[in-house]
Order: C-alpha cells, then sequence, then structure tokens
C-alpha cells in the first residue's frame, strides 16, 4: 500500500526548516495557523510571525509592506480566500509593483470537502493565472512541498503554492529534484501525454498503468509549475506522443487544460482531452470520494485518454 503523508504537515515542516536557514523570511496568517500548520514557524521563531486576523487583503497588504523592507514574506491563508476576497490587492499591491510575497494557499481544490462549494478553490488557478507577473506552484505530494519551498523562497516575485489539506499519496524519494519553470517526465511513453498537476499526478501515474493493459503507452508529465508553463515540455509530448491528457484539480475552465490548450493551439494542434470540474461547484463530502464524483477520478483519465487516442488516429497519428 502507497505511504499518505499531510502535505500541510510537510508543509509546516519545511516551513519552519526554511526559517532556521533563512533569517529574511517572515510569515503571516489570516487566522489559520493552527489548520495550515504555519503554527510551527510561529512557535519558534514569533518575532517573525504576525497574525493578522481574519483580514486578507490586509494579510496582502502588509506583505506587500514588509517585502518593500527587504524580507521574505510567506502569506497564508486558504487557497479560495487569496483568489477572491484578496485578488484586489493581489493584483494591484503584489503583481503590479512586483513584491516578492509567497501567496500559500491552503486547503487548495477540493481538499476542503466537507466545507462545501463556498470553501473550495475551484477556479484559482484560472484567477491567479491571468494576473501579469505570477507565478504558480502546485505540489503533487508531500515531499514536492519540501523541495519546492526553498525554491519558492528564492523566486523573484509573487508565487501563489496550492496545498492540499488531507494526506496524499507519496510519489516521490528525496532524489525528486523540481525546478521552477520546468516539468517533468515520470513515466515515459508514445502514444498519449497525460499531463497532471497536484494530486492529479498521482492519479494519472495509475490511469498509464490501465492503459499500458489496454496497450497504450502513455506518458506522465507532471506540472508542478503552472505558470510559467514549460512550453517546450508540453509541445514536444504533442509533437512525439500526438495526444494530451490535462487532469486537475480544479474547473476546466482557465485551469492547466487551457494554459496547456493555449500552448499547443497555435503551433502543434493535436487532441487535448481535459479532466477537471466541468464548470460547476462541487457538492460536501469525503474527499476521495468527491474527486470520483466530479470526474477527477483514474477512470476519467482512461476513459479521456482513450478518446484522445482515438481522435489522435482518426487525424492520422502523429508520432515523432
Amino acid at each position: 500500500m502507497t505511504a499518505t503523508v499531510s502535505m500541510r504537515a510537510a508543509y509546516g515542516a519545511a516551513l519552519l526548516e526554511l526559517g532556521k536557514v533563512r533569517t529574511d523570511v517572515v510569515v503571516l496568517s489570516a487566522d489559520v495557523a493552527n489548520s495550515d500548520f504555519s503554527s510551527m514557524f510561529g512557535e519558534a521563531f514569533p518575532d517573525r510571525f504576525l497574525n493578522v486576523g481574519i483580514a486578507e487583503p490586509c494579510l496582502v497588504d502588509v506583505a506587500v509592506g514588509l517585502a518593500s523592507t527587504g524580507l521574505v514574506p510567506f502569506a497564508n491563508t486558504f487557497a479560495f480566500l487569496l483568489a477572491t476576497r484578496a485578488v484586489e490587492a493581489i493584483r494591484t499591491h503584489c503583481c503590479y509593483g512586483g513584491a516578492p510575497v509567497k501567496l500559500m494557499g491552503a486547503y487548495a481544490g477540493l481538499s476542503d470537502s466537507f466545507d462545501g462549494p463556498t470553501h473550495h478553490a475551484i477556479t484559482d488557478i484560472a484567477i491567479m493565472r491571468s494576473l501579469p507577473g505570477m507565478t504558480i506552484v502546485s505540489p503533487a505530494d508531500a515531499t514536492a512541498v519540501t523541495k519546492l519551498l526553498p525554491a519558492v523562497c528564492d523566486w523573484p516575485g509573487p508565487v501563489y503554492v496550492r496545498l492540499n489539506r488531507n494526506e496524499v499519496p507519496v510519489l516521490f524519494d528525496d532524489g525528486y529534484a523540481p525546478e521552477i519553470g520546468k516539468a517533468m517526465v515520470h513515466r515515459a511513453g508514445v502514444d498519449v501525454t497525460l499531463v497532471g498537476t497536484g494530486i492529479m499526478v498521482g492519479r494519472c501515474l495509475d490511469a498509464a498503468t490501465t492503459l499500458a493493459e489496454h496497450g497504450i503507452d502513455a506518458r506522465v508529465l507532471e506540472i508542478h509549475t503552472i505558470k510559467p508553463l514549460d512550453v517546450g515540455a508540453v509541445l514536444a509530448a504533442a509533437i512525439e506522443t500526438g495526444a494530451l491528457v490535462t487532469a486537475e484539480e480544479h474547473s476546466v475552465v482557465g485551469g492547466l487544460g487551457g494554459a496547456v490548450a493555449e500552448a499547443v493551439g497555435g503551433s502543434i494542434p493535436v487532441p487535448v482531452e481535459r479532466v477537471g470540474l466541468a464548470d460547476t461547484f462541487a457538492t460536501s463530502g469525503p474527499y476521495l470520494e468527491l474527486l470520483d464524483h466530479v470526474g477527477l477520478s483514474v477512470d476519467s483519465i482512461v476513459s479521456a485518454a482513450l478518446k484522445a487516442v482515438a481522435a489522435k488516429s482518426r487525424a492520422g497519428g502523429r508520432r515523432a
């Protein structure tokens, strides 16, 4: 059985370790420190921790002010609140000025499953992707959180990071070495490419195993940086496999699927099937069951891949 580790626990531990080596790191919370485990940093470094209360635009504005003094602020609240209540401050004060504020979106996607659609973050990628100068990072597991956090800290300008609430499968070992802006191939294949982000990377890997039973050789491409998108890796996958399936814990509108379609549409037009929420709100319920219910299951990825391969075949196929 695959081990599972809480992404928020990994984040709390990684943030604490970052604070030990980077004295310029400061952490802010909109009264969610016990939920996202940023409290671990606050307990160790109380002089570098600030709870602004339930005031998300103020969270961003205070972080921007601290950034102007040369500090690197990590601003923590729930993902849906960063992409709704705080978005004006993020656009005008964070992105317009290029402030190196790290926006840590806890409980991203459907991971706050029992609190229902008001607390689900299913449009945040689309919103953040539209902001000039914003970088978007979506780790796939706890190891990815740990490995990516120092790079997020060093990255110039604002960064939005999606963090899952729940225990998720551990996909990578300590040899995992992600770079912001660089996609990673985790399984070779020539018939179709499964392009996943966040927790859907694990489901893409499972789908590739199932597809192999159908005689389909699927590549799995992890996109941990949705913006800037590694267009080169996406185009290479389009040329070499001739069909793409995107998988994300987000609406099919404006997220990873949209970014990939934009990348290939102008130069390498191939079938692109998008696995995500079908422009709808979700209900509430147990997390894993909810993912399957809204069409984010392994079977959904397999079905999309079969459809994409069939469309490629009808068009005459494409392979380098």
